[in-house]
């Protein structure tokens, strides 16, 4: 395994050598990787552009979130920016150099990479659906005056080349972001492989769940608190015989060169009670009475409108942080923060846009 871990170092300062360049690129990569772009923007414009898209990224976003953090304490996953100062590979020889930035001091295990994992799910949910919504797509008989044969051929040769330019594209925003992780010395080559793998494999089993888009709010709340229990469960478990899951905020305490880049949002517990958070309001705002009325306009204008207030809301909503000093609180108050992201584009802001629609109309029957 040092083997392996030798030749990821390699490689992290190889990147950081070559293409230190395009750092503020890597920079962007790793941060749109992250499950916050999905919750904060991605969620809100496919909802409104395909309501059962918008709620598949989210299940897939937090499943497999919630899959990555079962599997980082089962695979006990080094990170590169502490295992090259405390491995033994390298003997009295030179230990190679690598750089820190502000997102490296990642708190949790690094196999598999969580941000190659979700970027990978969420991606591929997105590419299939431009691709189905492309194939589902019927050209006007005014446009197009040609044999059946000859339309059905066009067809097929523009739905392979939209294929191939999507799945090349997702490959290429791929190795950006796995090569922005190894950049960045948070993950060693082949965590980020088996992150993009496993993310893959999440958003297919996905792709056959019909459940989840007529999920009650009973079957929400259900399995947010199995998820949770299940977590909770299985830490207290291997802690019980022994492991200690947490030995990996010590070493990014020790490591990371700069003390404000050890975050608390990047344990474990604070990624699952955000995932939970964020299922357990998507469940709530599905099944209240303002999504309920406002599903029922479905104008341009009005979809438009929602998701610009949306996002901006969202952006505000995702810059508010919360001190780590008392961790039961923030741990709570990361949870709540969770719940109201889905609640702002499918309930809030709706509901505000028929409260006022309601209102100019009564004013103007006074």
């Amino acid at each position: 395994m040092d083997l392996l871990h030798s030749w990821g170092v390699s490689l992290a300062v190889y990147l950081q050598t070559e293409y230190h360049h395009y750092e503020s690129w890597f920079h962007l990569a790793s941060t749109v990787a992250d499950l916050h772009a999905t919750f904060f923007f991605f969620f809100p414009i496919w909802f409104y552009l395909n309501r059962n898209v918008g709620i598949k990224l989210i299940w897939v976003a937090v499943i497999g979130d919630w899959f990555n953090l079962i599997l980082k304490w089962v695979l006990f996953g080094e990170r590169p920016y502490w295992w090259v100062h405390e491995t033994k590979f390298y003997g009295s020889g030179v230990v190679p150099s690598l750089k820190q930035f502000p997102i490296t001091c990642e708190t949790g295990p690094g196999s598999p990479s969580g941000h190659a994992m979700g970027s990978a799910g969420v991606g591929y949910v997105m590419i299939t659906a431009m691709l189905s919504m492309a194939a589902q797509r019927k050209p006007s008989n005014l446009i197009y005056s040609c044999t059946v044969r000859g339309l059905f051929f066009f067809l097929i040769l523009n739905c392979r080349s939209l294929q191939l330019v999507l799945l090349a594209l997702f490959g290429m925003v791929e190795l950006v972001i796995c090569m922005s992780r190894v950049y960045m010395a948070a993950h060693f080559p082949h965590q980020v492989m088996s992150g993009v793998i496993a993310g893959i494999l999440v958003a297919e089993t996905f792709s056959r769940v019909q459940w989840i888009y007529t999920a009650s709010l009973k079957k929400y709340m259900s399995m947010t608190l199995f998820l949770l229990t299940f977590a909770v469960g299985f830490y207290v478990l291997l802690k019980a015989v022994g492991v200690d899951l947490l030995w990996t905020l010590e070493k990014a305490q020790r490591w990371c060169v700069n003390p404000a880049w050890v975050h608390m949002d990047s344990t474990p517990f604070a990624s699952l009670l955000r995932n939970m958070g964020t299922l357990f309001g998507l469940g709530l705002a599905l099944h209240s009475t303002l999504y309920t009325e406002s599903k029922m306009n479905s104008t341009v204008p009005f979809k438009t409108s929602c998701i610009s207030i949306s996002l901006l809301l969202l952006w505000f909503l995702d810059a508010l942080t919360f001190s780590s000093k008392n961790e039961i609180l923030f741990y709570l108050l990361s949870f709540c923060k969770s719940a109201l992201a889905p609640l702002i584009p499918t309930m809030l802001v709706p509901g505000g846009f028929l409260w006022l629609f309601h209102n100019n109309k009564n004013e103007k029957n006074l």
